[in-house]
């Protein structure tokens, strides 16, 4: 018996350290997992504002000044236009504005009660409920120190308006970013097993004796994944918009063009994986070590304000990064083609550089 369990001991860490690939996995997934939950912060701070300073006064930059050094808001523009800050907002550039108004600075002079609009976003739960907390207590401490120091009466109050998502639903925060999450996850699992598959039973060496040129195959392979897909992008519409009763405020025919878009990135990094990997099982764990991040770093869950800059440029390598602000802006912002162009544009390069990788990567196969 002890003979017979030395050998068989010896004969699996033997296949073990042969199978380095899964052997990598087995360590590089905790590692990863450790890291981003280690790193992610829900704590949001930086969120980019927009004010809209219509009264220009010291007392206006005096409140410019108290919300930068809250952390929770980065100005990065100041205009004197309502409207375009909500452009702004709906394009997905900014977060949260702040209008101020003409008579700001009057109100405060005369130790009278001053009003300022505050619009946040709500297509982000999380977002919106830390940045009206940052703003309620800015108020609150501001008031507090002028009744410490004058003994007067409340100086200024905010007016917060939610766009979007007033009642804070979260099936319409959670719902149209996890389309794009369960797409990648169809998607990267059929089609990393497609080449892998073929190769187990011997017809890959005859698929690439043939004259097919690489692109053909790519596209040849992908194609009939990609009408699965848009089918399953349509099943999933029609549950959220029936089944959990979430308003689509944009245009269907956007999020069907951009999800095709989407669909060949996905494919074509699950047919490179397909390509490198040796077994089917190799290929689905490498596909879902590539979920996690397109999970926790893609602001599906936790918002991209609180990652550091190291995750937050990995994140935007994402193909669901751009996939999840383009759902949440065409189904909750009503954000058309112009609005969200830099996500459409963003996911256009990733999914030619995924699909011009999968052909490069047929061409060495077929060498």
């Amino acid at each position: 018996m002890w003979s017979s369990f030395v050998a068989i001991l010896l004969k699996e860490f033997k296949h073990i350290f042969r199978d380095r690939g899964t052997l990598g996995l087995f360590f590089t997934l905790p590692i990863i997992q450790l890291s981003l939950f280690g790193f992610l912060d829900q704590n949001v701070h930086d969120l980019p504002t927009v004010v809209v300073d219509q009264d220009q006064s010291r007392y206006s930059r005096e409140l410019m000044d108290k919300m930068r050094a809250t952390k929770t808001f980065d100005i990065t523009e100041v205009t004197n236009s309502t409207e375009e800050a909500r452009m702004r907002i709906r394009q997905g550039e900014v977060r949260v504005g702040v209008v101020i108004p003409p008579d700001y600075h009057e109100h405060r002079a005369r130790n009278q009660k001053a009003q300022f609009l505050v619009l946040i976003d709500g297509s982000d739960s999380n977002v919106s409920a830390q940045a009206l907390a940052s703003i309620n207590g800015l108020v609150a401490q501001q008031n507090l120190d002028a009744a410490e120091a004058l003994g007067a009466k409340p100086l200024i109050s905010a007016q917060p308006i939610i766009l979007f998502n007033p009642e804070g639903r979260t099936a319409n925060y959670i719902i149209p970013g996890l389309v794009a999450i369960l797409l990648q996850l169809a998607a990267m699992m059929l089609a990393a097993i497609a080449i892998v598959k073929e190769r187990e039973q011997g017809t890959m060496e005859q698929l690439l004796v043939t004259p097919i040129k690489p692109l053909g195959l790519v596209l040849g392979k992908l194609a009939p994944y990609l009408v699965i897909g848009i089918v399953e992008m349509a099943l999933i519409l029609a549950i959220m918009r029936f089944g959990f009763h979430v308003p689509i405020q944009g245009s269907l025919l956007l999020l069907f063009l951009t999800a095709v878009i989407y669909l060949f990135a996905l494919l074509a990094l699950g047919l490179t994986i397909s390509m490198r990997a040796q077994t089917q099982m190799a290929a689905v764990q490498m596909a879902q070590m590539l979920l996690l991040p397109s999970i926790f770093l893609s602001g599906y869950i936790f918002p991209v304000a609180g990652l550091p800059t190291v995750l937050y440029w990995i994140g935007r390598m994402l193909p669901a990064t751009h996939m999840i602000n383009i759902m949440r802006g065409a189904v909750l912002r009503s954000a058309g083609p112009m609005d969200l162009a830099p996500s459409i544009l963003a996911l256009c390069a990733i999914s030619v550089f995924l699909v011009w990788l999968s052909v490069r990567r047929v061409r060495k196969l077929t060498i």
